[in-house]
C-alpha cells in the first residue's frame, strides 16, 4: 500500500477519481501524492517575503510540513499519464496507458510498490518520472495482487529504465 519509505510520513487511502503525482518525498523515495498537496507545499514556499525574512529563510530553512502520501492498494486500477516516449516505445504503450498496482514483495526494507501495464511488464514507482499524473480509476479487490512466487512477470532493471 505505501512503501517502507514513506511510513515516516502521514499518509491516507487514495479516493476513486482522485488524481495523484510522482512526488520525490524528503527521504528520497519516489510515491504517490495528491496533486493539491504538492501544489499547496509549492505555493507556501514560494510565498512574498520582506528582505530580512528571506535572507533568515536561506540561512535557517523553515520546517515545512510534510506532504502526505497517498496509499493504493494492490490490484488498484490507474491510469498513467505522461509516459515517457522512449518508454513508450521500449514496451509498445501508449502516453497515457492503464496499469494495476502491486506490490512485488513482502520483504521488509526494500521498495515493493509497482505498476503492471497491459503488455505484462512491471515496473517499480521508483522508476517513474516526478510530476508524472495518476488517475486512480478504481481502489479494487486488494487480494488479488498480493506478491506471488509463482506469478511469471517481465520485469524492467532499474538502471536500464530512462524514467530518470
Amino acid at each position: 500500500m505505501c512503501d517502507y519509505s514513506l511510513m515516516e510520513f502521514p499518509n491516507r487511502l487514495a479516493v476513486d477519481g482522485e488524481v495523484l503525482v510522482v512526488h520525490r518525498f524528503r527521504s528520497g523515495s519516489l510515491g504517490l501524492a495528491s496533486q493539491e498537496d504538492c501544489e499547496q507545499a509549492l505555493a507556501k514556499s514560494c510565498q512574498q517575503r520582506k528582505f530580512w525574512q528571506s535572507l533568515k529563510d536561506i540561512l535557517l530553512p523553515p520546517e515545512l510540513p510534510p506532504t502526505p502520501a497517498v496509499c493504493i492498494p494492490p490490484g488498484a486500477r490507474l491510469v498513467l499519464h505522461d509516459v515517457p516516449r522512449e518508454v513508450q516505445k521500449k514496451l509498445g504503450i501508449r502516453i497515457d496507458e492503464e496499469v494495476t498496482f502491486l506490490q512485488t514483495s513482502a520483504v521488509e526494507n526494500r521498495h515493493r510498490d509497482a505498476i503492471r501495464f497491459r503488455t505484462g511488464h512491471v515496473m517499480s514507482l521508483q522508476e517513474l518520472t516526478v510530476g508524472q499524473r495518476v488517475l486512480v480509476v478504481d481502489l479494487g479487490n486488494s487480494a488479488e495482487e498480493e506478491p506471488n512466487s509463482s506469478t511469471n512477470l517481465k520485469t524492467i532493471p532499474a538502471a536500464a529504465g530512462p524514467w530518470r
